[in-house]
């Protein structure tokens, strides 16, 4: 048989480049993957800086882990780039150092030294801008005096990595990047880290992954918490009898373990804070449903994968799912680690689980709510002139009396204050209302007087992503 020709055809770099930054991050789930390669090389600690400097702000992600010699870090650059993975690793692609830094960035810097006896530190550098220039896949080996300024001194002696992202043409998207509203984009980008990074490590922070100890993560030097779904330090939380389902794929055969939580109604919540929490970043309807774990990370937050609908009703049923790596050919996870198809034959298996879980969820729903109580009778306290009317303590929807945050009403008079119930701020008598409202104060109060308080939460979190500035003026 003939040998047949051959003509190897090597990937413009420029175009190449400029396509694989649109993989489907988001900033969110870029800083995510980076923490992956932490964990997967053994690190206990983690900090992330959000720093703003108008076009020179810049991200960093520095870890205590093992670090990598000379030809481990030139290989991390490598698209495609391949090493053994042990099972349990959260990274498995080749593509996740680069892909999730070049879509936020437009240069990306990793230093780092090797846990090995008198190892030295290495440094590269990926900059799109020199790739535009040349349409050739090079990258910098970096001298220790070329180090940019915020990488220098963090590894002094110690075994790590610091990956540093510069121009951050995807983040600060604006013509005036020095001014307040940039500015206020990246604090509010730096809480949303916190919160997603707190839900998608929360076993790794908790100390509930086996064989490591517990992760310790920081967002501009503030200690990230762990976010549990499952709300399991509630009393009144049900945990369902838990199932294993056997998976097949091309990549091997697997056990997708399933434990299902349905958790408590408003009412049975230990208290208020706890029920707010609790609902999660995208609040109580869109968190209900499969919480998707590959190797102990959460992948997929809620939602029920075509398996029924959201509903108002099934908000308290939350299912843990987990499988490992040798599962993701089955689970079609992407490149982000943000997204994945749940296997034909596991379908099958959930149909009639899904509908037994939701019956459960939706009595809980429904279980008898406190009855509300009576206003107070108008009386005349003593000192307080007849002609005025005398103010009555005001109450939320749901019986409770709300915090000074949240009462709604007119501007008090002099001769006869407001009375508002300090119940929520830990005293126990009646005092005068401070001040008038605030815009935000009064719509959480409106939201509340016709229970949409949930629907104000999603409109709030929508108005801080598309208009900052208008959140930022109305208190959110």
């Amino acid at each position: 048989m003939a040998v047949r020709k051959t003509v190897q055809v090597v990937p413009r770099a420029r175009r190449t480049l400029t396509s694989l930054r649109n993989l489907g991050y988001d900033l969110r789930h870029a800083v995510a993957d980076i923490v992956d390669n932490s964990v997967s090389a053994g690190a206990t600690t983690v900090h992330v800086t959000v720093h703003f400097d108008g076009t020179r702000s810049w991200i960093r992600i520095s870890d205590n882990g093992r670090g990598m010699n000379a030809e481990r870090l030139t290989e991390a650059f490598r698209y495609g780039s391949e090493r053994e993975y042990d099972r349990t690793e959260l990274g498995r692609f080749g593509f996740g150092l680069k892909s999730a830094s070049t879509s936020q960035c437009r240069r990306v810097t990793v230093v780092s030294r090797a846990d090995t006896l008198g190892a030295a530190l290495e440094a590269r550098q990926l900059d799109l801008d020199h790739i535009d220039q040349v349409d050739k896949w090079e990258i910098f080996d970096l001298a220790p005096d070329e180090l940019p300024e915020p990488t220098r001194s963090l590894l002094d002696g110690a075994s790590g990595t610091v990956v540093l992202w510069e121009g951050l043409d995807r983040v600060l998207r604006l013509k005036d990047p020095f001014g307040g509203w940039a500015k206020r984009q990246l604090i509010t980008h730096a809480g949303d880290i916190d919160e997603h990074l707190g839900m998608v490590f929360h076993r790794f922070l908790a100390g509930e992954v086996a064989d490591r100890e517990p992760l310790r993560i920081t967002v501009n030097g503030t200690l990230v918490e762990s976010w549990d779904p499952f709300c399991r330090s509630e009393p009144s939380t049900s945990a369902l009898q838990e199932e294993d389902v056997e998976v097949h794929s091309l990549g091997g055969s697997g056990i997708v373990h399933l434990s299902p939580f349905v958790l408590p109604n408003q009412n049975h919540f230990s208290s208020q804070a706890a029920w707010k929490r609790a609902s999660g970043p995208k609040s109580w309807n869109r968190q209900q449903g499969f919480y998707i774990y590959r190797a102990d990370r959460l992948i997929q937050s809620g939602g029920w994968c075509r398996l029924r609908a959201v509903d108002e009703h099934a908000k308290l049923a939350r299912i843990s799912l987990e499988f490992f790596p040798e599962l993701d050919s089955a689970f079609g996870v992407n490149v982000a680690k943000a997204s994945v198809t749940l296997p034909e034959e596991l379908r099958k298996e959930l149909t009639p689980l899904v509908k037994s879980w939701g019956r459960v969820a939706d009595a809980v729903y429904r279980q008898k709510q406190r009855p509300p109580s009576p206003p107070p009778r108008r009386t005349k306290p003593s000192g307080v002139p007849s002609a005025q009317p005398v103010p009555t303590e005001r109450r939320s929807t749901d019986g409770r009396s709300p915090s000074l945050e949240h009462v709604s009403g007119s501007r008090p008079t002099t001769s006869a204050p407001a009375l508002v119930n300090q119940r929520d701020l830990g005293a126990t008598s009646l005092v005068p209302e401070a001040a008038p409202l605030s815009a935000r104060q009064a719509l959480e109060a409106a939201a509340a007087r016709v229970g949409e308080s949930e629907a104000l939460t999603r409109i709030t979190s929508a108005l801080r992503t598309t208009f900052p500035e208008i959140a930022h003026d109305l208190g959110w």
